[in-house]
């Protein structure tokens, strides 16, 4: 097992990929706790970082959070932004 040192932007990027992938939009969630433990296991400095990250990214209005906290999906209104900023940080 690999742990790399990755961006911020790398990690955004890849929270906002999986659920891309699975097609979470809207109402469609994932948990965050599996997200995160994905993530948490090819970085340093574990998942307090992811979650600082997912936070982030839910104050951008790019991740809306269902059941408490527990579960995310994307943002439909801003799905042409995060197919961009996806595509601009992965291709970099």
């Amino acid at each position: 097992m690999i742990k790399l040192e990755v961006s911020d932007a790398e990690i955004k990027a890849d929270i906002m990929n999986r659920p891309l992938r699975k097609n979470c939009w809207g109402a469609r969630y994932l948990p965050v706790d599996t997200l995160v433990n994905w993530i948490a296991k090819q970085i340093r400095r574990d998942g307090k970082r992811v979650r600082n990250c997912i936070e982030e990214l839910v104050k951008e209005h790019y991740i809306l959070i269902h059941k408490g906290g527990e579960t995310i999906s994307l943002n439909p209104a801003r799905s042409r932004e995060i197919i961009e900023f996806i595509k601009s940080v992965i291709k970099s």
